[in-house]
């Protein structure tokens, strides 16, 4: 079926896409993308807690870890750890938003399922496989793992030091949700200081150009309930927010941020930050061509 979510924001931004949603993204695994999913060494997942908080968390592992069986299967040789709020989750079968990305060559594959634990692997039945653009992707190579702890801090603000992580970040990732029609973790990004950081309990972003699926947006329409992850891509730390984000359309308000289409605003309920989550350390390249610039108005990408 037509996701109504998205329909009701393409319709909101002018975008005829009658066509074009989540309804038309295939459930099968080409080879291609299986090809892919096995050189990567880290992937975003996203779900809902029995209490209605939605979460984004960080799968690592040596190239290999992410496998597939058959063309709706997905098998990663990794589960949330301890203190992640995601830990112990998929115990029982459960919707996931799964993102596979690979800064260094800009690629990256969004996966949508059923999920469960097994045997310390994630099992995930796929229901919808798609490849996105390599927009806003700043490239990063990993040169080396690092040590790994468990350290987790939870806390219902941010500190005055994740404040200025969020404000100075180039990237994140976002997980959305809406009943019955399944979960989605996206990624977003742009120059240092695009999110902007307004209270220990308030963010914003610009929404620039995408694909005009609006998935991301289309469940916030129906949910407004989501899910932050922030890296610390040179010592492995995470940051995972959960919340309620909402879109604001007031387009003088847009006009204001280059290349924004919209805002969105994001109110936090809960923080954990987790040090040394992961063992991968990033090298930084360089920044999206797509990401605009500080200054006049930037002009919508093509």
């Amino acid at each position: 079926m037509y996701h109504e979510g998205e329909r009701a924001v393409q319709r909101r931004a002018g975008v005829a896409a009658d066509e074009w949603g989540s309804a038309r993204v295939g459930a099968t695994i080409p080879p291609v993308a299986a090809k892919f999913l096995a050189q990567q060494r880290m992937m975003v997942i996203g779900a809902a807690t029995p209490g209605g908080a939605v979460w984004a968390s960080l799968l690592t592992g040596p190239p290999g870890f992410i496998t597939t069986s058959g063309d709706r299967t997905v098998v990663a040789a990794a589960l949330p750890g301890a203190g992640d709020p995601l830990a112990g989750l998929f115990e029982s079968e459960r919707d996931i938003g799964l993102l596979a990305i690979e800064p260094a060559r800009r690629r990256r594959m969004r996966i949508n399922g059923r999920a469960h634990a097994n045997n310390g692997r994630l099992t995930v039945h796929t229901e919808q496989v798609y490849a996105n653009c390599p927009k806003y992707i700043q490239v990063r190579t990993p040169h080396g793992d690092g040590p790994t702890a468990v350290s987790a801090r939870r806390a219902p603000v941010l500190t005055d030091e994740q404040q200025r992580w969020i404000a100075a970040a180039d990237t994140f990732f976002i997980t959305s949700h809406a009943a019955g029609l399944g979960v989605d973790t996206s990624h977003r990004g742009g120059n240092p200081g695009f999110v902007t950081v307004t209270g220990n309990r308030r963010l914003s972003w610009p929404d620039y150009t995408g694909n005009s699926m609006y998935m991301t947006l289309g469940n916030l329409d129906l949910d407004p309930r989501a899910g932050l992850l922030f890296l610390d891509w040179e010592r492995g730390h995470t940051l995972q927010l959960t919340g309620r984000a909402h879109a604001d359309w007031d387009p003088g308000r847009a006009t204001e941020v280059p290349g924004a289409q919209r805002m969105v605003d994001f109110e936090v309920d809960q923080v954990v930050q987790i040090d040394e989550a992961s063992p991968l350390r990033w090298s930084f390249g360089e920044y999206s061509r797509f990401n605009p610039s500080p200054g006049p108005v930037a002009k919508e990408h093509t």
